[in-house]
This record gives structure tokens, sequence and C-alpha cells, in this order.
């Protein structure tokens, strides 16, 4: 896991800091630079396995282009593995 340019896991570090306080009730709660790193880096597998699970959809469908109709029919089973 590396951190370049103030993004970790290829997503922004402030992007990946928000969306773990979203569910933080105590406002104080800090997130230490490892934390972050972890959660980026298991946000970019969840979007490529999504990508690819949305494109092999789109494929047994034959169709040529991935839409938000394939994703919507991944996204069940995807978020039951993960």
């Amino acid at each position: 896991m590396e951190e370049r340019g103030g993004r970790a896991g290829g997503f922004r570090k402030d992007t990946v800091d928000r969306l773990l306080r979203l569910h933080f009730r105590d406002g104080r709660i800090r997130v230490n630079a490892d934390a972050q790193l972890l959660m980026a880096e298991l946000l970019k597998v969840f979007v490529r396995e999504a990508a690819a699970r949305a494109a092999r959809q789109a494929q047994a469908e034959d169709l040529n282009k991935v839409d938000i109709e394939q994703l919507e029919k991944v996204l069940p089973q995807l978020l039951l593995d993960f």
C-alpha cells in the first residue's frame, strides 16, 4: 500500500476520511494514516471488483457498454461477498 501525492490507494485522503467519518457518532475520533491507507486499499479492491463484475454482466447480456443497470444487477452479491 502506497501513498502518493495526498492519495492513498488511488483515493484522496480527505475522501477516505469523510467516508470513514460518515458512521462515527463521536466527532472527536481520529483516524491514523495506516487506517486510512488500509481503508483506501479496501475501497480500491471493492471498486475494481464491482467494475469487473459489471463488465462480465454486460458481456453475458451481449452488450458492448457497461451501464448502471449491470452494476445494479451485480451489487447485491458483491455486497454479500465483502
